[in-house]
């Protein structure tokens, strides 16, 4: 519209037009503002000011999103990849082998054995550490200047936050809050089908030389109860030796073993030793194995290993 036409406008008209003009800048003023609130984030990412609190509750300042990541557990690795980042990582363990493209990472040491020469020659910005790998190591990788997280949930839901922290540190936000709805979906649907069942009780044998069971403060008896069973080690804090005649006298339902590399040396010493026979879980035929990958890793398989403990201790559902 020209001022010549604006201007030899009849009166109402004029006022329309002004009306209108006003009406569509404000739309404008209002898209303009929302859009700057949405790219907030990403702003102060800019400026460098991401501020986390890992699980040792150590309170960490953030410059900029890592480009080069290093992991010293298999757990934080998995965590890693479901997120899609997979080509940001430069270093793992001997021990992440899931999924198979950390076969081609470049290999820093075991848990609590890292080569930190091999650390440092790779030229990482940050390092998802865990506790195994030690307060000592991970004080050297600080005191070179990287960044070290450390991820050390002790429950499920301590692996849902973390993998929304990892998400936040890496700029994965929308990717991790996928991956939490799906996995919270799935624990949602196995709670659903076993609530209104009964709670057969459960024992979870982590090892045989000594015998030893996953009590409470672990995801795995966590795992237990979200599937529907009780925890007869749950009056025992953390993973505690237990004495064959606690077992037999607890006298499980249900009783779950690990297995790993295709060996199976739990289950063999709890169907073959006679002095738990007697055992309901034993006589009645209820021993399983479940691999020591998806239920000892603390990471998005983690509801693959709750799935399968469920058919476990509720075949019928």
């Amino acid at each position: 519209m020209t001022n010549s036409c604006y201007l030899n406008a009849p009166f109402y008209k004029r006022c329309l037009w002004y009306l209108y003009d006003m009406h569509m800048r404000l739309i404008l003023a209002l898209v303009l503002l929302f859009a700057g609130c949405m790219s907030q984030p990403e702003s102060l990412q800019e400026e460098g000011k991401v501020q986390i609190i890992d699980d040792l509750g150590r309170n960490i300042t953030l410059e900029k999103y890592p480009e080069r990541i290093v992991s010293t557990a298999p757990s934080n690795t998995e965590i890693i990849f479901a997120l899609g980042l997979g080509d940001r990582v430069v270093g793992v363990t001997e021990y992440c082998d899931y999924p198979p493209e950390t076969k081609e990472k470049e290999k820093i040491g075991g848990f609590s054995t890292v080569d930190i020469e091999k650390i440092t020659s790779l030229s990482p910005d940050i390092i998802f550490a865990a506790e195994l790998t030690g307060m000592e190591n991970i004080e050297k990788l600080e005191e070179l200047g990287i960044t070290v997280v450390v991820l050390q949930p002790k429950d499920v839901e301590g692996i849902l936050n973390d993998i929304n922290l990892v998400g936040k540190i890496t700029g994965a936000v929308n990717e991790a809050a996928a991956l939490e709805s799906d996995m919270r979906g799935r624990i949602e649907a196995v709670r659903t089908k076993t609530q209104s069942l009964d709670k057969p009780e459960v024992l979870y044998i982590v090892w045989h030389d000594p015998l030893m069971a996953a009590g409470s403060g672990t995801f795995i008896s966590d795992l237990v109860d979200m599937a529907g069973g009780v925890n007869v080690a749950g009056d025992m804090d953390d993973y505690k030796a237990v004495s064959l005649e606690v077992v037999v006298d607890r006298d499980p339902a249900v009783i779950i073993t690990t297995t790993g590399m295709g060996e199976q040396p739990i289950y063999d010493f709890v169907v073959n030793d006679e002095r738990l026979s007697q055992v309901s879980a034993v006589k009645n035929g209820r021993i399983y194995k479940i691999d020591q990958n998806i239920v000892n890793r603390a990471g998005p398989r983690i509801v693959d290993a709750l799935e399968e403990i469920a058919g476990f201790i509720h075949p019928e559902a």
